[in-house]
């Protein structure tokens, strides 16, 4: 019997990306840690032969300091996403000029470094707007993966405002940050968004099916700082949930899912670094196996052109969605 499918993907979030959205003094010089952190994760995807599609911040891809990095992700045979220019998780605040020039200067600093046009977006902290999804369709993408159907998004925002030293205005312009509880009512299996004169396929980052509860692997990370084993049999519940209920899962890594506290300190508030890095890589290092040993995976590029042939999926209007 064949394995079901599900894809996997990794925001290539930048040190100054986090520290930018925190209100951290010093992003601006746009610190990066991705010469540590690609070569660790394409060794750990390598060693269980994971081709996977990576989100790169335009950017990152247009300095010249961080292009033998990007550069190494098509060498190594994955994919290459669209996750905006200036990773702005206000994006949806934006006009629709300053949306598309922040996905087409992404989208050519990508591929001028990589020579692989994306053919993917994902919002920045999961910024989605009807706009975004119009222009996408427009030029010419195959599917947006910005939504995240759960619940816990006020959660997640009220933490990292906690742990932040934003000014009121910031916060402001912030208050959308991980979505909305309303985010919690969107469909887990992907779907078609219906715009004016187009359709665009949505490839939503899965949570578990009935609950909505995240199941990435930075959740993972996060529920192992209590018990590994909690962690892994909680990840074995949600992908037995996932085949229950038909739901082809498409799965998120974060660079801070292969770094400790000695590779950043400067982004100690974030939950899971209180591992270190062997243990993460560990836990990381399980999780894919049993991922690999009950599905087949495949990068998010080649997981949307299958689902794209399926007729069956669900169409929706933004308006429907609260988009």
């Amino acid at each position: 019997m064949a394995k079901p499918v599900c894809s996997l993907s990794l925001d290539l979030d930048n040190q100054w990306s986090y520290m930018k959205t925190h209100g951290d003094a010093g992003w601006e010089t746009f610190p990066s840690y991705l010469d540590v952190v690609v070569p660790r994760f394409l060794e750990v995807l390598d060693r269980r032969g994971l081709k996977i599609t990576v989100f790169v911040v335009g950017q990152d891809a247009a300095l010249e300091r961080n292009c033998a990095a990007i550069r190494s992700l098509v060498a190594a045979g994955h994919e290459v996403g669209n996750h905006s220019f200036r990773h702005e998780p206000w994006l949806h605040l934006y006009k629709d000029a300053e949306i598309e020039d922040e996905i087409a200067r992404a989208e050519q600093a990508i591929e001028t470094v990589t020579g692989q046009r994306p053919r993917g977006f994902r919002g920045p902290g999961y910024s989605l707007s009807r706009s975004t999804l119009a222009i996408l369709a427009r030029r010419g993408y195959l599917y947006d993966a910005s939504t995240l159907p759960t619940y816990l998004g006020p959660l997640a925002r009220a933490y990292y405002f906690l742990t932040s030293r934003l000014e009121n205005e910031e916060k402001e312009q912030r208050k959308q940050l991980f979505g909305s509880w309303r985010d919690g009512l969107r469909p887990v299996k992907a779907y078609r968004w219906q715009l004016d004169d187009a359709q665009l396929l949505e490839v939503p980052v899965t949570t578990m099916p009935l609950f909505k509860l995240p199941f990435h692997f930075s959740y993972l990370l996060y529920i192992a700082t209590y018990s590994p084993a909690l962690a892994v049999f909680y990840f074995r519940v949600a992908l037995r949930l996932c085949r229950l209920s038909g739901t082809e899962p498409s799965l998120l890594l974060h660079p801070l899912d292969f770094l400790g506290l000695k590779d950043v300190p400067e982004l100690a508030f974030f939950p899971a670094m209180k591992l270190d890095t062997d243990r993460k890589l560990t836990l990381l290092d399980r999780a894919f196996r049993v991922l690999s040993a009950n599905h087949t995976v495949l990068p998010l590029g080649e997981h949307a052109r299958k689902l794209q042939a399926d007729l069956a999926l669900m169409v929706y209007s933004p308006a429907r969605l609260r988009i």
